[in-house]
């Protein structure tokens, strides 16, 4: 069984990347493979609604989603991190998770996988939950299946580090996304 981490930060060893390894970390001490796809150096257009998609498995944009969609469509489970921006995900998960329309077009290919979610913000309450939320739905859209952190954020990974601070600073953050990475392993080995 396979997990796929997708990191939406803009920056490259962003604390979000840092959130998304320690979930992964745990998924693996499970016994699962993990693969971690970053999209700080992506080129991802938003959606242009030309619906190709709806006639055939292909996007008529030519860009790093075509790599992307395979991966997806193989991974049992699928985790986004992103950092909270104004409450919701930045706009570079957004142009992809807005470009997965042809996994869901072409016979629900996510359907029936498992879907988490992390989110982390500068501020204790900078709208992580709101994150999580837009994530879990995303996949709902797919008919994957939401799981949590059963012990401590019931949205999912939340993590939160001021500026000043360090990702290693949030004790409860790191455990919130292990707690994740177990629940997600929990709910494949099922």
């Amino acid at each position: 069984m396979k997990v796929l981490g997708i990191c939406g930060s803009h920056r490259k060893e962003s604390t979000t990347l840092f959130f998304l390894k320690k979930a992964m970390e745990a998924i693996e001490k499970e016994g699962l493979e993990t693969e971690i796809i970053t999209l700080h150096d992506k080129k991802i257009g938003h959606c242009t609604v030309c619906n190709l998609c709806a006639t055939k498995f292909e996007c008529s944009q030519k860009d790093d989603m075509t790599e992307i969609y395979e991966k997806m469509a193989d991974a049992d489970a699928i985790i986004m991190a992103s950092p909270a921006y104004f409450a919701m995900v930045s706009g570079k998960l957004k142009n992809f998770m807005d470009r997965t329309l042809p996994l869901r077009r072409n016979g629900m290919k996510l359907s029936g996988k498992v879907c988490g979610a992390i989110s982390v913000g500068a501020s204790r309450n900078g709208g992580q939950e709101f994150v999580c939320r837009q994530i879990t739905t995303w996949g709902g859209a797919h008919e994957m299946t939401a799981v949590t952190d059963k012990k401590n954020a019931h949205f999912g990974g939340i993590a939160w580090v001021p500026r000043g601070t360090k990702p290693e600073d949030d004790k409860i953050g790191i455990e919130t996304c292990e707690n994740l990475g177990k629940s997600i392993a929990e709910a494949l080995k099922r």
